[in-house]
């Protein structure tokens, strides 16, 4: 995507004129890296989020809002995953102006982005509701990441 967008700067800077091929995909990627982005922010417990009551509360408070949280959470994939299947034909038969590409490619990213953060919160919702969860979740999810496991430079658990 960088190559892209750089190459197609370059050629219209220096040649007046640049690739729409490049300009079209781009766009496509830009939307596919931002949903793909939101899954592993979500696994990693990174949306943003106001905990300045949560954050007051104590562990069965925190948890209860976890829980209901989590619920709204896969409410809304729910509507994500049901609104992106309704869509699919009607992608399905538009395609895009420049590459002819079905529309479909460019959002089915939608289906990957309901069903992993849907995944990942019904995980953390089961974790919840058995007593498994471990408590630098419970403490991540209020923003406190004091407790959280050590990790290296790439974010990954040691």
């Amino acid at each position: 995507m960088v190559v892209m967008v750089f190459g197609n700067v370059v050629l219209r800077y220096l040649f007046n004129s640049g690739l729409d091929l490049s300009e079209e995909l781009s766009r496509y990627f830009f939307v596919w890296l931002t949903y793909i982005g939101a899954v592993v922010v979500m696994r990693e417990n990174g949306h943003l989020g106001v905990d300045t009551f949560v954050g007051t509360l104590g562990r069965n408070g925190r948890l209860v809002c976890m829980v209901l949280s989590d619920l709204i959470i896969l409410i809304c994939c729910v509507m994500l995953l049901d609104g992106t299947f309704k869509q699919h034909e009607i992608n399905a038969s538009s395609v895009a102006p420049v590459t002819g590409l079905s529309m479909s490619y460019v959002y089915g990213v939608l289906y990957f982005a309901g069903i992993g953060i849907g995944l990942i919160t019904l995980a953390r919702l089961y974790r919840a509701l058995t007593g498994k969860l471990a408590s630098y979740e419970l403490d991540e999810f209020v923003g406190d990441y004091s407790n959280s496991p050590s990790r290296d430079l790439k974010g990954h658990l040691e």
